[in-house]
């Protein structure tokens, strides 16, 4: 296991992928991570599925029109998804679950690419929400937050660079106008 800070310095999105299958203890980590994450108020309402089947995979790629069509690269996806009526955090639980599962993927040396999903569609007007319901057969209360592909990596991603963090974004106590973006060098 790396250290937390190498951790986060090496996550990155990575949209391409071997065909390599990923292991089902690695999966299963994954989705532990998932599990443990934190929630509002311990509910703990999301529902994550897990596909790895390649049709189902290509249907869930086109079901916005931007974004999204590496995701058929992808050996693994995990559609993250909540109640709104259930959990009025539910965008926010997803959200952090969905980076833990990046960051166990990272540290599993395992590559990983959150998709967003909600508020995403077709031109013709088609939500991907309706196109990944109708392909996960999910009930009409769940919603789609988004969709993570997961596989052995296909490229090599440069850590972040420490220089190139934007400092000038961290405001201390109150937020300081002249510091803003518009006011930046």
């Amino acid at each position: 296991m790396k250290d937390f800070k190498a951790l986060v310095q090496t996550r990155r999105s990575h949209r391409k992928f071997t065909p390599e299958e990923i292991d089902a203890d690695d999966v299963r980590l994954i989705l532990r991570a998932a599990l443990m994450s934190p929630t509002s108020k311990g509910q703990r309402a999301w529902q994550f599925v897990v596909v790895d089947d390649p049709t189902d995979i290509e249907k869930i790629a086109d079901a916005k029109d931007l974004g999204s069509q590496f995701v058929k690269g992808a050996p693994l996806v995990v559609a993250v998804v909540g109640d709104p009526l259930q959990n009025d955090c539910w965008v926010e639980d997803g959200a952090i679950a969905a980076i833990s599962m990046q960051y166990q993927a990272e540290d599993l040396g395992l590559g990983s690419c959150w998709v967003q999903m909600r508020g995403r569609g077709l031109s013709d007007g088609t939500t991907a929400d309706t196109v990944i319901r109708g392909v996960l057969g999910l009930p009409d209360n769940l919603c789609v937050l988004c969709v993570v592909a997961f596989g052995h990596k296909a490229d090599e991603r440069k850590p972040q660079n420490e220089d190139r963090l934007k400092w000038e974004n961290v405001h201390i106590g109150k937020y300081d106008a002249a510091q803003g973006p518009d006011n930046a060098d």
